[in-house]
């Protein structure tokens, strides 16, 4: 009888002209597959181009291309199943097709299979097992392949019985001596009764293939539409930052070419006053140079006909002649600086965008082992920790002493930085900064007063603190993206892997050093083994 495995080999994967599993795979235009090979043969003997299986004609012979996703699912149906197109499965024998056992040079066909003997026997090497008294008491079955596989290990005697309550073929010593209370039905029973099942099995199978081939066609027009979604927000956002470009282009062109002319115009009006302001000194100069002269005659009449009018001034009033710039334009400079950053705000509420600007503050981080509680374990490379048996320690003022916790070596003052930690097959945990100068001796909160800014996981419940327990809405964590922003004073919290935001302090003013933290809380119900492992930051969406 077929299995199932086989049933959806034969049923999804032969062609329906050849009637063998696929050989390069193609798709009419009307949704069926062939073999390559044999569409373009049938084709090729047929005066009308159409379909061979629902008979649609095609107007023009279509120009056929292999279907990798059929092509790949016969690939590995035939790896999972060792399905050989060129043969029958090695567990369908096709009848007729065992040969004799005793044949020595020339096989023939046997043509019947003896379940004592446990030989197949062709016409002539059956002759004795009707003849010879003995032998005729061997029962003979149609010829069957793999007879000793049919045989019970344990007695070596053949299996006629099937129990169904261990699902398992067994032979007749086995029902007296293990399975006497389980239900227990002639092979030829159970067989007639899974003959009567396989129609349903059969036709459940193909509904599966069908929904199968729908869901594939349901994700591959999907991916259709979400290729062409993509290509046109592409195309849309390409256009967009191409246009705004091209304005602030102009604008910064326009913006220039006034920055020009008013200074131009500045340089003209200042290049007549010193031309007319080198005149006057010139002509002072003058009058400076006659003056002396003058007084150095002693012709009184012409001293006194010429000093009025060489001792009188200028009359215009240079005072308050000057050059006013009109060059500024910060208005300008800060709308733009404005549209900058109301684009910068808009693009970082993309979650992509937003870890992608965090991760590249992403800092190396070393846990401490002089902070380390003594009930923790520190991997060789620093990166990893997690609950284990108490050891001594040597006292230490800036180890932590009542519960599992520990720090980095590195501490931050200033700008910002990120890291992540991977918190996955973990029950409890909590992860995040702290001050310095936090308690480690005594009994205190994970709460912003003490200096803790952490989220963790305790009995299923995903909390922070502020100054009061806060229960935050999450569903299974596998990885915390901690990112610390000093000139904003926030400390925030991320899903590492969806990438989406969890919970954000604010206010985080602190003039202390802040250090990365670390607590992998105790074990006591053995199923909080694994460690937090500090983990190496992707520098890509």
């Amino acid at each position: 009888m077929a299995t199932a495995s086989s049933l959806l080999s034969e049923e999804r994967f032969l062609c329906s002209i050849c009637l063998e599993v696929f050989t390069e795979p193609v798709s009419t235009p009307c949704g069926h597959n062939f073999c390559r090979p044999c569409i373009h043969e049938y084709w090729d003997t047929s005066d009308v181009c159409q379909c061979p299986f629902c008979k649609r004609k095609f107007s023009s012979r279509p120009e056929l291309q292999v279907n990798t996703t059929i092509s790949e699912l016969v690939a590995e149906f035939a790896k999972m199943f060792r399905v050989n197109v060129s043969t029958p499965h090695p567990g369908l024998p096709e009848k007729g097709s065992i040969l004799c056992d005793i044949c020595t040079e020339m096989k023939e066909k046997a043509v019947k299979s003896c379940l004592m003997c446990l030989t197949s026997f062709c016409e002539v090497h059956l002759e004795p097992h009707q003849r010879v008294s003995v032998l005729k008491s061997h029962k003979l079955i149609d010829p069957v392949s793999n007879l000793d596989e049919k045989m019970c290990k344990r007695h070596n005697k053949i299996t006629e019985l099937y129990c169904r309550t261990d699902k398992a073929c067994i032979c007749v010593l086995c029902f007296k001596t293990g399975h006497k209370s389980h239900n227990v039905i002639s092979l030829e029973e159970e067989y007639e009764a899974m003959i009567v099942k396989n129609g349903d099995v059969m036709a459940n199978i193909q509904t599966m293939i069908q929904s199968r081939c729908d869901k594939i066609d349901e994700i591959e027009n999907s991916l259709d539409a979400s290729q062409k979604e993509a290509d046109e927000e592409k195309e849309a956002s390409v256009q967009v930052f191409t246009d705004f470009l091209h304005a602030i282009q102009k604008n910064q062109a326009d913006l220039l070419e006034v920055i020009e002319e008013r200074h131009r115009a500045m340089k003209q009006k200042a290049e007549g006053f010193l031309k007319e302001l080198r005149m006057e000194v010139v002509e002072l100069k003058s009058r400076r140079s006659q003056l002396e002269q003058l007084s150095q005659s002693e012709d009184h009449h012409s001293f006194l006909q010429n000093f009025s009018s060489l001792c009188s001034p200028s009359n215009k009033d240079w005072a308050n002649v000057g050059i006013h710039s009109d060059l500024s334009f910060n208005e300008v400079r800060r709308a733009v600086a404005q549209v900058t950053q109301t684009a910068d705000e808009i693009l970082e509420k993309i979650p992509e965008i937003k870890m992608k600007r965090m991760r590249e503050h992403a800092v190396d981080l070393t846990l401490d082992p002089d902070t380390a509680h003594c009930s923790l374990a520190i991997s060789q490379d620093g990166k990893q920790v997690a609950t284990a048996e108490k050891q001594a320690l040597p006292k230490n003022p800036k180890r932590f002493e009542m519960y599992p916790e520990v720090l980095a070596k590195e501490g931050f003052t200033g700008g910002k930085f990120y890291f992540e930690v991977q918190v996955k097959d973990k029950n409890k945990w909590a992860v995040g900064v702290v001050r310095e100068s936090v308690d480690r001796k005594g009994d205190t909160d994970l709460s912003v007063s003490d200096g803790y800014w952490t989220i963790g996981l305790d009995e299923g419940i995903y909390y922070t603190y502020e100054n009061s327990p806060v229960t935050l809405e999450l569903l299974k964590l596998l990885k915390v993206g901690i990112f610390v922003d000093f000139d904003k004073q926030v400390v925030s919290f991320y899903d590492a892997d969806s990438k989406s935001h969890i919970y954000s302090f604010s206010g985080c003013h602190c003039k202390e050093k802040l250090y990365p933290y670390f607590c992998p809380q105790d074990n006591k119900d053995k199923m909080n083994a694994a460690p937090l492992v500090i983990t190496p930051v992707p520098h890509t969406l």
